[in-house]
């Protein structure tokens, strides 16, 4: 079969391209830069990812240690603290005996760009099946039942086939404009002036949002590893030059404000960054997707669009894997664009309701009447979720109405402490080999099934393995349309024992059932593929699947 294609050599897409080479898919990455043009150093380009995709990354197989784990976030309003948060640090893994103060939570990672392309492109260069071809642009793309076709112009032009083509080339992407996908939205929502320096601040470690200093509107800093500081200055909404001479006097007056005076530095980077706000209408147009700042653009009151970006990938890898290993149905495809494009237009919608409020006069009446009625927030508070990845600004998405679960909750569906769409908690869990292991370690692979067995910690596996519950599951899971990890967990929050889950690979919860159902198991898992690439599975289907695992599991008592 045709490999799949991956349209531009950016974080999106080499991701995307990892991710699916640890499916034994294989990609081809089509860039327009030359080996010679590739991006230069610029620390004052850098992401700021949530814990969860920091993960992500690890888990791929690249490496994130030239960022920074943040020791903690301070926001400051004037000269006032209005908010801390502490993060977790390593040995951090138990209350603080002294102080009395409870283990932090994971921090965001924040890293410069290129050392994050760099990764990247290490990560792929010990992966089987990836070609990343520089110096091609892509200018024509056509379409047939069995594949697609793109044509690019090189120093010779060149037709490459492939079963699936996907767009992660960026704002100005050519897949996007050859697929006709409408790219609406704003321009300039907000701009920044940026600033990468190394000096000494205040607060080692710790990432610092500053609103309504004496000078200016809002400045934040966050650090980097090795003494290096990112600052970004909220600009006015005028669109005016910033020139070298206003962005020094940005640095020096923020500096002496925080350290009482002005200390040495040393300036290493700058530039002016503009947030636009803008989402593609269509994200599949047959076998061709879009993924990344090809299919939106956000990044208003501190929200991230490479996170944003990086879940794309993550949401697409697998449903593409099964679509390139097994075949797909187009309910598994457009589960894509269901699943991404409604967390986007979440996302600008939390924005657009907010910027109103927070930029604008108005006070806490004005946020509280147009943006969280009834809700004790401030604009901190709000301004200080954007940037962490919380709340409606910036939490992982839920995936509450996706196609990819049973159409009717299942007979012995229960309620877990996660909702049926949202990521499942990372809980310890061991496999059938003894393995032990956190949850979030086995995703990107296959569906996992997880059994909640109080009590099997204190066993040997050889003992549990054969007893209660296991045996028929696992037959169960055996006789699944799609391959199924079975895993075992001592407890879950919210489940009672013997509930089971299934997971999709991306950490997204599909049900919990109340012991081993293998009909409704089954269900499950079909909705989880979207279906048979055919249609939608017989009934006697299921039913076949059900009655050969009871057997298999009466052959096992």
């Amino acid at each position: 079969m045709d490999p799949v294609i991956v349209v531009g050599a950016g974080p999106v897409g080499l991701t995307l391209a990892l991710a699916l080479a640890r499916y034994d898919v294989p990609v081809v990455v089509l860039d327009e830069t030359a080996e010679e043009n590739l991006e230069e150093r610029r620390p004052a380009r850098t992401v700021v990812l949530r814990p969860e995709t920091a993960a992500l990354l690890e888990r791929l197989g690249c490496a994130t240690t030239e960022g920074s784990r943040w020791t903690g976030w301070r926001t400051l309003h004037r000269r006032t603290v209005t908010l801390q948060v502490p993060f977790e640090t390593p040995g951090d893994t138990e209350e603080d005996e002294e102080s009395g103060r409870p283990p932090g939570e994971p921090s965001p990672l924040h890293l410069p760009q290129h050392a994050l392309l760099r990764e990247l492109q290490a990560a792929l260069a010990g992966a089987d099946g990836v070609t990343i071809a520089r110096g091609h642009r892509l200018t024509i793309l056509t379409q047939d039942a069995s594949g697609i076709t793109a044509r690019t112009r090189s120093d010779n032009s060149t037709a490459w086939r492939a079963s699936y083509l996907v767009g992660c080339d960026g704002a100005r992407s050519v897949v996007r404009k050859l697929t006709g996908a409408r790219f609406p939205g704003r321009t300039a929502v907000e701009r920044f002036a940026v600033a990468a320096l190394r000096t000494e601040l205040p607060w080692p470690g710790e990432a610092v949002l500053h609103r309504a200093p004496p000078r200016g509107s809002e400045v934040t800093a966050r650090p980097l590893p090795g003494g290096v500081w990112r600052l970004d200055w909220l600009l006015p909404p005028d669109g005016g030059l910033v020139t070298p001479d206003a962005l020094l006097a940005h640095i020096d007056d923020s500096l002496a404000l925080w350290c009482g005076e002005t200390p040495a530095y040393e300036l290493l980077d700058t530039g002016v960054h503009a947030v636009h706000h803008r989402l593609a209408r269509r994200w599949r147009s047959g076998r061709a997707f879009l993924a990344g700042d090809a299919a939106h653009l956000l990044g208003a009151l501190g929200t991230q669009g490479l996170d944003e970006g990086l879940q794309d990938a993550d949401n697409l890898a697998w449903k593409l894997a099964l679509a390139w290993h097994h075949g797909a149905s187009d309910a598994l495809l457009d589960s894509y664009q269901a699943e991404r494009r409604a967390a986007i237009v979440a996302r600008l919608r939390a924005a657009d309701r907010a910027l109103p409020s927070v930029r604008a006069g108005g006070g806490w009446r004005t946020v509280r009447r147009a943006v969280l009625p009834g809700a004790a927030r401030t604009h901190d508070l709000l301004l200080t979720e954007g940037h962490l990845g919380r709340g409606a600004l910036g939490a992982l998405p839920v995936y509450a109405r996706t196609p990819l679960t049973p159409a009717a909750p299942p007979a012995g569906a229960v309620p877990v402490g996660t909702a049926v769409g949202e990521r499942v908690a990372d809980v310890p869990v061991t496999d059938p080999d003894g393995a032990e292991v956190l949850l979030h370690e086995r995703l990107g692979g296959d569906l996992l099934v997880v059994l909640v067995a109080p009590g099997t910690g204190v066993w040997e596996r050889r003992h549990w393995l054969g007893a209660g519950l296991m045996p028929r599951l696992a037959a169960a899971v055996s006789a699944l349309p799609m391959r199924a990890e079975l895993l075992v967990a001592e407890g879950y929050p919210g489940a009672a024992a013997h509930t089971v889950l299934v997971v999709r690979p991306d950490g997204h919860l599909v049900a919990a059932l109340a012991g081993v159902r293998p009909a409704e198991l089954y269900a499950c898992a079909d909705a989880a593929r979207g279906g048979a690439a055919g249609g939608a599975p017989a009934p006697e289907e299921q039913e076949e699947a059900a009655s050969g695992a009871a057997s298999e599991a009466a052959a096992n008592r």
